[in-house]
């Protein structure tokens, strides 16, 4: 399993890219990125001649399905995936496709194209399933510069040989360092704060407290334009299955059938906001990974919920909805930060236990702080619903972020509430702690066998028939 020893931030955490996977499309297309970028500042750019780009393990196995080989490409032109849009993905690749060359990051033109690429997706690296390997050559065949890349989940990317840093900079002193969720715990009561309050005092370590709401907002906004951009679009999922999109018919009917937004639907419209919201992920759109892209829909669909159908949501002014919303998501990432620091977060490292379950965790421990839950409670939600995802494989038909993945968002999403009510109807004790389910889910994922993780090679990937 990979840990880290920095903390990871609400905006590491929380980022904006494009479907359908924050870690095989985001953060390959970061990691190609990254490569041309460095080739610039090395001042070697101009003399390459060509590239070989190799992709080993889960990157290779699944990777035409969830975009991998394009973001590559389009990483190597210069894209950034958290500027670039589906139109702009479309424009470029076909540029791309028509020359047969990248831009080596607004450099030179290079030859480039798929076809060329060296799939290895028997090769695990020990480090991690997700690996790449990019190398440049000058005119006389020799090697400029050569360097893999792991991307480790949730678009977080490493280069070998380097550590593991997703917080930055900003995170090299802060007022509440926490490593499990009992020192979590600790510091709320030595200091009185909720958990909440907690990250937030860590976030204001390295940023204005202008920019930390900005931020948070503007993830809220992209969560919203999902659903927005979902519904807007018909006919079927981009990638050959012929899935159905159901966000519009959808949206269609609950405006039929509840104009008013009564509490008897609360479930239909939470299912709907997680499945649109996936939906926008299948079709390449920009979504938040939360914290990965193929489990993206469930904190969006659970802080509607806090937002339409609590008792500090409804009838709300938008001041008190904005600290709803920045107080949901800095709860929800101390709970995804433990996830990752001392699991994982990668589902061809743990299993969809690590995308989905890590989320549904993070969303019942942000609805608990909304519905005045204690520290204790608020863990005591996450550990529900986390609990309740153990062992759950990724197996993707076809490789697409698609089935199962869609729906399954649907019910993590439900699963979170009702793991908020039951921890709000206790008292915070319990039997089972946070960090022994996150330390069960780093076993289970070791032990789980490599065709369940994000490797298209068992489960429903197997024995769904493609038609």
């Amino acid at each position: 399993m990979t840990t880290s020893t920095a903390p990871v931030g609400v905006f590491d955490l929380f980022t904006i890219g494009i479907g359908p996977s924050s870690s095989h499309t985001v953060g390959p297309m970061k990691a190609a990125a990254a490569f041309a970028k460095d080739l610039r500042r090395a001042g070697a750019a101009d003399c390459v001649e060509s590239v070989r780009v190799e992709i080993f393990g889960s990157l290779a196995a699944t990777g035409h399905g969830h975009g991998t080989f394009t973001a590559v490409l389009l990483g190597l032109d210069g894209a950034q995936s958290a500027r670039i849009d589906s139109g702009e993905v479309e424009r470029r690749l076909a540029d791309i496709t028509a020359s047969g060359t990248v831009s080596l990051g607004a450099g030179q033109q290079i030859p480039c194209r798929i076809e060329d690429f060296v799939l290895r997706p028997l090769t695990v690296r020990p480090r991690h399933p997700n690996a790449l390997t990019i190398t440049a050559y000058d005119r006389a065949g020799a090697a400029v510069r050569s360097d893999t890349y792991y991307s480790v989940g949730g678009g977080f990317v490493v280069r070998d040989g380097d550590e593991e840093r997703p917080g930055g900079a900003q995170w090299t002193s802060i007022p509440h360092p926490f490593r499990t969720a009992a020192e979590l715990l600790a510091v709320c009561y030595q200091t009185g704060s909720r958990i909440c309050d907690v990250i937030r005092e860590n976030e204001l370590a390295g940023r204005s407290h202008a920019d930390l709401s900005r931020g948070l907002r503007e993830l809220w906004d992209t969560m919203q334009t999902c659903v927005t951009s979902a519904v807007s679009r018909t006919g079927v999922l981009p990638g050959g299955l012929d899935v159905r999109r159901r966000a519009g018919a959808w949206a269609s009917r609950l405006d039929r059938e509840d104009p008013e937004h009564s509490e008897q639907y609360w479930q239909e419209r939470v299912n709907f906001i997680a499945l649109a919201v996936n939906e926008e992920n299948a079709s390449g759109g920009r979504v938040v990974t939360a914290p990965t892209n193929g489990a993206a829909g469930i904190i969006p669909a659970v802080l509607f919920y806090a937002l339409n159908y609590t008792a500090a949501g409804k009838g709300a002014d938008d001041d008190s909805r904005n600290d709803i919303v920045e107080r949901f998501l800095l709860t929800a990432t101390a709970v995804g930060s433990l996830c990752k620091a001392n699991a994982s977060i990668s589902g061809a490292e743990v299993g969809c236990q690590g995308e989905v379950g890590s989320a549904s965790a993070m969303a019942a421990a942000g609805l608990t702080e909304i519905l005045g839950g204690t520290p204790r409670q608020v863990e005591n939600a996450a550990e529900i619903a986390l609990e309740h995802n153990l062992g759950l494989t990724c197996d993707p038909v076809a490789g697409l972020v698609q089935v199962p993945c869609i729906e399954r968002n649907a019910i993590a999403a439900v699963k979170a509430i009702n793991a908020a009510r039951m921890a709000l109807w206790g008292d915070g004790n319990h039997h089972v702690s946070l960090d022994q389910v996150i330390a069960t889910m780093r076993e289970t994922g070791a032990d789980m066998n490599h065709k369940y993780k994000e490797t298209a090679l068992g489960g429903l990937a197997v024995n769904v028939v493609e038609c």
